[in-house]
């Protein structure tokens, strides 16, 4: 794009403001300069309000809030203009001295000055909406605070012309002064387009701040007249926001996080809290030395009173406020880090059973070929006749012993060979449903108890059925064998949908698991010697962990342990592929 093309706004600008100064300088005062300079006057700054709502509409997110409440001053600003448009031009009057239409053009910087402080330039600037809402809301009261204190007791207590300009016209220029501030320090930490959007109306509030004063200033002297060259800056200064509003579309104004050197922290609460000191300091003033008469006083305390009051329960909801926002992000801190640990545990526990797994196969291997030559050379000479008692009583040892090994190795070759089977789309209630029934006919205790609360809506599980019912079965063996310990007891056995998830839980009331933490480490166990490997749970770990699950333990406070396994639903593309492989 030309120079001209990136500039054509900002040349439309300086050329309406030479074409006004061109028709100050050649019609001579009357009505027409006066309807040209207050009509125009009043559309070009509603063009720059629609144009700022207009960049609200197309943005969402802080840069809405920032161009609404940009968009919000100007419209204030407008309706000011509008009604010395009504006086002069549809009435053709003088504009009251005392105006209650003077409040709008009070007020219509603090949306700005809010505006800013949200600073749509910084990552972190992105706030909740409520705490933007109080920001702004602590601001206006303390503005129209400070215009009830200084500018209403020479305008309604005491009517007093000369010093209720005089007041008006300081707090104005305070308040413009204050804008131009926060728009440099914006301005100094932004970078990009945002950095052209604040210096430019930083600029163009100055321009309008010194022309101000100067127009009060024509204006007690008598030298102003509606469609001066004073008026030549105003019309410049608004088509010069119109013209940062329509040219920021076009700019990169994106959010970058703060650098570290950054120490300028949110504007709109740094003023916020200079409003809650500055009451009692005005407070003072009032009682001490205030000269005005006791009833403007009297005014100025009640005012003082009343603002801290709302000020008050605004920065008491806004802290209140903070304290949930820091609450839920140590919730969320905390939860961070436990799924941090999960997945850390997780990670070692898969390179265990790795790293085992090549160890106990190869093992396994090469202690299988001589216990088969002793098994063999062992029953040879125990079908001996020759043997005496003692003898055939120590065969019979080696024998059975050499059956608990080789019982053992089949074990280590069935951990250490796990792997992917064929997958299926699974019905994980039939499966447990089956587990349970084929460990109940096995086991005839009358006080060991099975109850099942499956819910018949849980959906199929993409996986391998066979490994999965192993798991299942291996867990609820581990549950009937501590109940047995114990004298009897209850195995709830539960499966249900839990967002994406099937939530399958084994419950018992048994004693519990000493060190629950270690119960999927290879070899733990709590059985006896020769009743248990310690490999089942260390199995069950993989099965979960292969078809992309998760398996956790836990006691019970009341007694007990609860074996609790996630399982993800099956997704489209698990069922496309079961299709694909049943035509196959």
């Amino acid at each position: 794009m030309s120079l001209f093309g990136r500039h054509r706004w900002f040349v439309l600008a300086a050329g309406i403001t030479l074409l006004f100064a061109v028709v100050s300088l050649t019609m001579p005062r009357g009505p027409a300069l006066t309807a040209i300079a207050d009509v125009g006057y009043f559309l070009v700054t509603l063009a720059v309000g629609v144009a700022m709502l207009a960049n609200a509409w197309s943005t969402r997110g802080i840069n809405r809030r920032f161009w609404a409440l940009m968009g919000s001053g100007c419209v204030l600003w407008a309706a000011d203009l509008a009604a010395w448009t009504y006086y002069e031009v549809v009435r053709q009057t003088n504009v009251p001295t005392i105006s209650f239409m003077d409040i709008f053009l009070f007020l219509h910087l603090i949306p700005m000055i809010a505006a800013i402080g949200l600073r749509p330039h910084r990552l972190e600037g992105e706030q909740k909406f409520r705490l933007g809402t109080l920001d702004f809301l602590l601001l206006l009261i303390w503005w129209v605070f400070l215009y009830a204190f200084v500018v209403f007791p020479s305008q309604y207590m005491s009517l007093n012309v000369a010093l209720y300009k005089r007041n008006f016209s300081s707090l104005f220029l305070v308040e413009t002064g204050v804008l131009v501030l926060v728009l440099g320090i914006a301005g100094r930490g932004a970078t990009g387009g945002w950095r052209a959007v604040y210096l430019n109306l930083m600029a163009a509030s100055a321009l309008y701040a010194l022309d101000s004063q100067a127009l009060s200033l024509a204006f007690a002297n008598g030298k102003y007249y509606t469609g001066s060259l004073y008026d030549v800056p105003l019309l410049g200064t608004v088509s010069w926001m119109a013209a940062t509003a329509l040219s920021a579309r076009e700019w990169k104004s994106e959010a970058v996080p703060a650098p570290g050197e950054d120490k300028w922290g949110a504007v709109a609460l740094r003023l916020a809290i200079l409003a809650i000191l500055s009451l009692p300091a005005l407070g003072l003033w009032a009682i001490r030395w205030d000269d005005s008469p006791p009833v403007t006083r009297t005014f100025r305390l009640f005012t003082v009173l009343a603002a801290m009051m709302v000020l008050g329960v605004f920065v008491f909801v806004r802290q209140y406020l903070q304290d949930e926002a820091l609450i839920h992000l140590l919730e969320d801190s905390r939860r961070s880090f436990e799924n941090e640990e999960r997945l850390q545990s997780h990670l070692v526990q898969r390179e265990k059973l790795a790293s085992l797994g090549q160890l106990v196969a190869g093992a396994a291997n090469e202690i299988n070929h001589p216990l088969t030559a002793i098994m063999g050379y062992s029953e040879k000479l125990w079908s001996n006749q020759r043997l005496t008692s003692e003898q055939d009583a120590l065969v019979r040892k080696i024998v059975t012993h050499s059956q608990r090994t080789r019982d053992l190795i089949s074990s280590l070759l069935s951990f250490a060979q796990q792997g992917s089977g064929e997958k299926t789309m699974v019905d994980l209630c039939m499966l447990l449903q089956r587990s349970v029934q084929m460990r109940e006919l096995q086991r005839h205790d009358q006080k060991i108890r099975i109850e099942t609360v499956i819910d018949p809506n849980v959906p199929v599980v993409w996986g391998d059925g066979h490994r999965l019912f192993q798991a299942f079965v291996q867990i609820v063996e581990n549950a009937l064998d501590a109940l047995e310990e114990s004298g009897g007891g209850l195995l709830e056995v539960s499966a249900r949908l839990q967002e994406d998830e099937v939530v399958v839980q084994f419950s018992d009331s048994g004693p519990g698991i000493k060190e629950p933490h270690r119960v999927f480490d290879p070899f733990y166990t709590t059985k006896p010697i020769g009743k248990g490997t310690g490999l089942g749970l260390s199995a069950v770990y993989g099965v979960v962990q292969d078809h992309r699950g998760q398996i956790t333990c836990h006691n019970k406070t009341e007694g007990g342990a609860v074996f609790v396994l996630h399982l993800p639903v099956a997704e489209k593309r698990d069922a496309t592929q079961a299709a694909a492989a049943a035509q196959s």
